[in-house]
């Protein structure tokens, strides 16, 4: 018998289980190159996979916070904590006799609420929204760069996953009349 030509093991083409390329960890100061396990990965390892998962609650909380809900909340969270402080202070003045140190205690100040949190993991940039994109979700154009350069990527391995045709360019259906028929 003679060798196997079509042994689908050494086929490599499409179906096959290649290895993903190298690409940059998507967590904001980290940016190192590295080799994915498995073709969604967005981060290089486990401590920037917890880092953006602080990242996430994080971000969630400023979310909340703008709330109403939130806001009430926050005040009462406050008003407890204060109470606790006047506690302490005062066992600490019964106790030692002497006069407690002035606090250094305060609220934010007011333009902190309006202020956004950028949506790329690992970034803390709060920053101003302009007039003219009162819906800006990123600090910088690198932060929006580096998270749509990931969402591209998993937009294309979707793709690719449903089985869509890259070969054929689709052509918008303006495009379409303007087209001359061919004799």
């Amino acid at each position: 018998m003679g060798q196997i030509h079509n042994d689908r093991r050494s086929f490599s083409g499409q179906g096959s289980s290649q290895a993903p390329r190298q690409r940059r960890c998507l967590l904001k100061g980290c940016e190192q190159f590295f080799k994915p396990d498995c073709h969604q990965a967005r981060y290089c390892g486990a401590a920037c996979q917890d880092a953006a998962d602080r990242w996430r609650r994080w971000s969630a909380d400023q979310t909340w916070r703008k709330t109403e809900g939130g806001r009430e909340c926050r005040r009462q969270q406050s008003c407890r904590y204060r109470q606790r402080v006047r506690e302490r202070r005062e066992a600490e003045q019964a106790a030692v006799g002497e006069a407690a140190q002035p606090e250094c205690e305060g609220e934010r100040p007011v333009d902190a609420s309006e202020k956004s949190s950028c949506a790329r993991p690992g970034c803390y940039e709060l920053f101003v929204p302009s007039r003219r994109s009162p819906r800006q979700r990123f600090c910088s154009c690198l932060c929006r760069k580096a998270l749509r350069r990931v969402l591209q990527r998993e937009a294309r391995w979707g793709r690719r996953r449903k089985g869509a045709s890259h070969s054929r360019r689709r052509i918008p259906p303006w495009r379409k009349k303007l087209r001359r028929p061919i004799f």
